[in-house]
């Protein structure tokens, strides 16, 4: 079953890359998610995938209302934390918890450390004193 959510995830990168939904790129993308490497097997659990996507849903939303906060109240300041990644996270969800952090306006993640740490990239409104 996971091996079917990595194929998935690999042909919608494809198709938000490209842009494309024609019958030829389809097949080119099918082709091209079936003959990349798969990469060391991690075992991710059906459960974490599922809230994984759940969290994609709510990150849509999030990102318009966090892009009108920024363009009606100007964010002038700036910090860099680490947050944790998860425990049991496989490469395909670390690639969504990268791309939930940088979808929204306020946040990029600027490093992945192997050692289990996103470095996040924030901006926020700076409080009056």
């Amino acid at each position: 079953m996971i091996g079917y959510l990595n194929l998935i995830l690999r042909l919608v990168i494809w198709f938000l890359l490209t842009a494309n939904l024609s019958v030829a790129n389809i097949i080119i993308g099918v082709s091209i998610a079936l003959l990349l490497p798969g990469g060391p097997k991690s075992v991710g659990r059906l459960k974490d995938w599922l809230r994984a996507l759940g969290e994609v849903i709510v990150a849509i939303p999030q990102a318009y209302i966090e892009a009108f906060e920024i363009i009606l109240r100007p964010h002038n300041e700036e910090h860099v934390t680490l947050e944790r990644v998860p425990p049991r996270r496989t490469p395909g969800l670390i690639f969504l918890d990268v791309f939930l952090i940088t979808f929204t306006p306020k946040t990029i993640v600027l490093k992945y450390h192997e050692e289990g740490w996103y470095e996040v990239h924030r901006v926020r409104r700076r409080k009056k004193k």
